[in-house]
């Protein structure tokens, strides 16, 4: 999808800029590839540097309510240092590599409910503006999809994923915000525990994985949330054994006795050690459409039998409102 703007900070007859992003979803820590389209206004001008923001729309929680804020995840120097004639048209070319840590939007090409995108911003003669937004797709690393299959197989369902600003002591993080994915137990295990949230940290060398448990109340204990910290490889192995590993994690948050459920029929596939986390609080991921259902050909449980709940599907009403940002770790 191509975004145009006359550069308004620019004056009038400014340049404009379009920017296309790869088709495909990228991943985390991989490559985002394509193009910065400029086109010269009415007067000559020196680009003197372009910038690609990564941001994204979070949930802060505040001393009285919850809002949305955008936060810039990364910042990218793609070009500049050149002169762009009246009316003539330049091309630059990028790649880039996105943060390890950078959420997850889809899951074979259904929407999680994180709301992403790459802002252009054009410097030129000291004066500094934003294109408008490019919406971007990340799909799963093999290993945190494989995790979510198997919790999906061991009959767990996906509720809804968010985006939380603040970091999860003890662990790696290094993004100013960190992703929820919330998964609700099988009818046999609710019993014992409300829902569990998930949360991904990658890096090169492997992934962290923060898994907390909103346990319920028993007949002599109060309910509370547990919270413990795994890690796990990125190599590949088979889907059975990551099955047997996300149950012996289970088996540590909720209890040996509750946590493994028997797998869902594939027939079905359509339908921290007590770390705890800064401003933590549960939430769907805002207003929009209901996504029901799965691609063609998914796989089962979470992968394949999830039910995503009022994700947003516009990109420009997700960032509605956001002028110049500027607050803490929002865009400057």
């Amino acid at each position: 999808m191509v975004f145009k703007k006359l550069l308004g900070a620019l004056g009038v007859g400014g340049p404009s800029v379009d920017t296309v992003l790869q088709p495909a979803p990228a991943l985390p820590g991989g490559p985002l590839s394509g193009e910065v389209r400029l086109r010269g206004g009415g007067r000559d001008v020196t680009v003197e540097q372009i910038s690609l923001l990564l941001v994204a729309r979070v949930e802060v929680e505040g001393a009285d309510e919850e809002h949305d804020s955008t936060v810039v995840l990364e910042r990218f120097t793609v070009g500049g240092g050149f002169r762009l004639a009246e009316d003539a048209e330049h091309t630059v070319p990028f790649t880039v590599t996105l943060p390890w840590e950078t959420p997850v939007s889809e899951l074979h090409g259904q929407p999680l409910g994180p709301v992403l995108g790459i802002r252009t911003e054009l410097e030129v003669a000291g004066a500094r503006d934003k294109g408008d937004l490019d919406p971007l797709a990340v799909a799963p690393l093999p290993a945190q999809e494989a995790v979510l299959e198997a919790f999906g197989q061991l009959g767990y369902g996906f509720k809804s994923a968010d985006l939380e600003l603040g970091h999860i002591r003890g662990t790696g993080q290094q993004l100013p915000c960190y992703q929820e994915i919330e998964i609700v137990p099988p009818a046999d295990r609710a019993h014992a525990v409300n829902e569990i949230e998930v949360t991904f940290l990658a890096a090169p060398g492997g992934l962290e994985v923060v898994i907390e448990a909103d346990k319920r109340a028993g007949l002599f204990t109060e309910g509370h949330d547990t919270v413990h910290r795994f890690t796990t490889s990125h190599h590949a192995v088979p889907q059975a054994d990551r099955n047997a590993e996300v149950d012996a994690w289970l088996q540590q948050v909720i209890g040996a006795q509750t946590a493994h459920a028997t797998p869902y029929p594939y027939a079905q596939g359509g339908s921290h050690h007590d770390d705890h986390y800064h401003g933590h609080h549960r939430s769907g991921p805002g207003t929009g459409a209901v996504v029901a259902g799965v691609a063609a050909g998914a796989a089962v449980g979470v992968v394949g039998g999830m039910v995503a709940a009022e994700v947003i599907d516009e990109i420009g009403d997700a960032f509605e409102g956001d002028d110049d940002g500027g607050e803490g770790g929002e865009e400057e």
